[in-house]
């Protein structure tokens, strides 16, 4: 099974997770930022990955630093549960509908960190999660797991509905980038024999 255990500790932020991909969707989270322990409840469940995440950070300052070093770690987990990545199939993509929004997330575990993000969101808060602190969240996790993701919501109205369309189709592609082809188990998946 590929898995791993990350435990990040800075002046901001002290973050324990583990992470299974070959898992059976089962998690304990908690951020002390409700709706973000949700979007990862999600991300769980419907990515078919085991995910325990503890994180306590100066949340009396602002959600910042614990938002974007929960994505940090997050990639870390990936990275070094994912390996030399050999055999997997690397890119994956979704599209979700959820009620009258439509959300598309593809991503590529190819070792070129970048993100493209918009997620229409036009309310400052989502639940009690600062809603710009998304962004950060993905970029911090694009630049520590090695990959490109795209992000974008079609269209929609409920800003409920597009975080957490969003965070579902993250799952559904990352299941599919992560998983395996047997008749690739040896080879890296790229022609420059490098990731």
């Amino acid at each position: 099974m590929r898995s791993a255990n990350i435990n990040r500790v800075t002046k901001e932020t002290q973050i324990r997770g583990s992470l299974s991909i070959e898992g059976k969707a089962r998690y304990e989270i908690s951020t002390g930022v409700r709706f973000l322990d949700h979007m990862l409840e999600l991300f769980s469940k419907h990515g078919g990955f085991d995910l325990a995440l503890v994180a306590r950070g100066d949340l009396d300052v602002d959600q910042h630093h614990t938002v974007e070093d929960v994505g940090i770690v997050l990639g870390q987990l990936f990275a070094k549960a994912l390996g030399d990545r050999k055999g997997i199939n690397r890119a994956g993509y979704f599209v979700l509908p959820m009620d009258e929004t439509l959300a598309v997330v593809a991503i590529d575990l190819g070792g070129r960190p970048y993100l493209v993000y918009d997620d229409k969101v036009k309310t400052r808060l989502v639940g009690d999660l600062q809603a710009e602190l998304l962004e950060d969240f993905f970029h911090g996790f694009t630049t520590h797991a090695g990959a490109n993701l795209h992000a974008k919501i079609m269209h929609g109205r409920s800003n409920h509905h597009k975080v957490e369309a969003i965070f579902k189709c993250f799952a559904r592609a990352m299941k599919f980038a992560c998983s395996k082809d047997s008749r690739l188990k040896d080879q890296l998946p790229s022609t420059k024999g490098l990731l």
